[in-house]
């Protein structure tokens, strides 16, 4: 699908098994590789969401970063 340059679309099928298959592009871009592990973050109302890779890291030691305050 055609959008601004830094966004993109792409379409998998899932398989019998609820496999699916990340597109070509889609793993050279985001540096995904085989045996990777995969968070995926789920909301009734919007959807499914797989953050890049770092992102969690990111945000756990946002949270435990602070002094403890006791």
């Amino acid at each position: 699908m055609k959008g601004p340059e830094d966004r993109f679309a792409w379409t998998a099928t899932v398989g019998e098994k609820g496999q699916i298959v990340i597109p070509k592009q889609a793993r050279e871009l985001f540096g995904i590789k085989p045996g990777d592990t995969l968070l995926l973050l789920g909301d009734l109302e919007r959807g499914i969401a797989i953050p890049q890779k770092g992102t969690m890291t990111d945000i756990f030691n946002a949270a435990f970063s602070e002094e403890r305050k006791d």
